[in-house]
């Protein structure tokens, strides 16, 4: 607690002979100061509300290999995952002969456009997204691409992830060497 010296009399005496009464500093006590904080944080961490967890919903198939999902080549556009946040894309099949012209590159920033494009071209129920991640491809690149879907309002079930043929995984290998990216 704070601690005042009142002994000085109470009178106001001035003249040659009085003595002038020594001042004391008054001294404060933070005892309580600190318990009261203790309580307000006690308080504050008792009654507020953790954030929730978000996660996106994601319908996986189940493994049955007699009951294949067939794709339209016209529908389909595959989305293929490189390094450096690179997107490699192509529409149907890739076939052999027209590869190089099939095959384009993206980063995340232009393919959601690509995306749309692709969407408002295509009959709904003949749209496929499939995506396709490289070994150096990092997980973030995985989510940014699943949050186009998102963004884009592409349907569950109309995009899904599958592994990268030996085929896909050159061409983007040859395509980065050709671009100068290490």
């Amino acid at each position: 607690m704070a601690e005042m010296d009142t002994s000085s009399g109470g009178g106001h005496k001035k003249g040659p002979g009085v003595k002038k009464p020594k001042k004391q500093s008054t001294r404060v006590d933070l005892t309580p100061m600190v318990d009261l904080g203790f309580l307000l944080i006690t308080f504050f961490v008792f009654t507020t509300t953790m954030s929730q967890a978000t996660a996106m919903n994601m319908n996986e198939p189940k493994d049955d290999p007699t009951n294949l999902l067939k794709v339209k080549n016209s529908g389909a556009m595959t989305l293929l995952l490189g390094k450096n946040d690179l997107v490699y894309y192509y529409m149907g099949e890739l076939s052999p002969t027209d590869a190089s012209k099939q095959f384009r590159s993206s980063n995340f920033k232009d393919i959601r456009q690509v995306i749309l494009d692709k969407k408002k071209a295509t009959p709904i129920g003949d749209l496929m997204y499939i995506i396709k991640s490289d070994k150096e491809a990092t997980f973030k690149n995985a989510i940014d691409i699943l949050d186009e879907m998102s963004i884009s309002e592409i349907p569950p079930g109309h995009y899904a992830e599958v592994d990268m043929s030996d085929t896909e995984s050159q061409l983007i290998k040859m395509t980065e060497a050709a671009n100068g990216i290490k």
